[in-house]
């Protein structure tokens, strides 16, 4: 079923409102007085967690079973933290990441 062509630009500008009223409540929100240094400490790591909610499902469950050890996007993750953790380099964490990713797919 298709949706009729003004229908659909109403459910454009609906969703671009809800969109925009969503993040602009948080500016508004904060705009208005000072964050407690807690919260402030607390959203400091929403970024990292985001990413990482976004990135680890590839690295654990890949593309094959939903687990496997055999899987080397897993093999190239844990190589990649490894040189992130010791390094603290992200370019050098990128190409080591990229490099055994390589080497683990060719094996």
């Amino acid at each position: 079923m298709r949706p009729e062509p003004g229908m659909l630009w109403v459910i454009i500008l609906g969703i671009g409102l809800g969109s925009f009223l969503i993040r602009f409540s948080f500016l508004w929100l904060f705009g208005r007085g000072s964050v407690s240094p807690r919260v402030e400490r607390v959203l400091r790591f929403v970024p990292a967690s985001a990413l990482s909610a976004l990135v680890l499902p590839s690295f654990v469950f890949g593309q094959q079973a939903p687990f496997s050890l055999e899987n080397p996007r897993l093999w190239a993750g844990a190589v990649a933290a490894l040189i992130a953790w010791k390094s603290r380099s992200v370019l050098l964490t990128i190409a080591a990441g990229m490099v055994s990713l390589w080497l683990f797919s060719c094996l």
